[in-house]
């Protein structure tokens, strides 16, 4: 789950790093302020995805979420996609976690 999880943040990154140059020429939003918050939002994500394996890792990762939606502010369409992404986020949490416990309850007997 884990790794379906990083994996989701580490194209959350690309995106947030290609957001600034859509939040500079469609929304005008000055390019101080889409740089900061675009390649902020990224460093996060790739931080996040780095440290799934620590607890803090996966408060991170929710942290990430918000954000997403929140560059919504200074570019309306990322609220469309940071929404997406906190759907995939949510829907492989949730899978995953269902995941691991049918895993748990019945592992699977690989001896010949």
């Amino acid at each position: 789950m884990a790794r379906a999880l990083a994996a989701n943040l580490a194209f959350e990154a690309i995106v947030f790093a290609l957001a600034i140059a859509g939040m500079i020429q469609v929304d005008a939003t000055p390019v101080g302020l889409a740089v900061a918050a675009g390649a902020g939002a990224a460093v996060l994500a790739v931080v996040a995805a780095g440290t799934y394996r620590k607890m803090w890792g996966w408060w991170l990762g929710w942290l990430v979420q918000v954000i997403g939606i929140a560059l919504g502010l200074l570019t309306p369409w990322m609220y469309a996609i940071g929404a997406l992404f906190a759907g995939l986020h949510v829907l492989m949490y949730v899978l995953g976690r269902r995941i691991d416990a049918l895993g748990r309850q019945h592992p699977l007997d690989l001896a010949p």
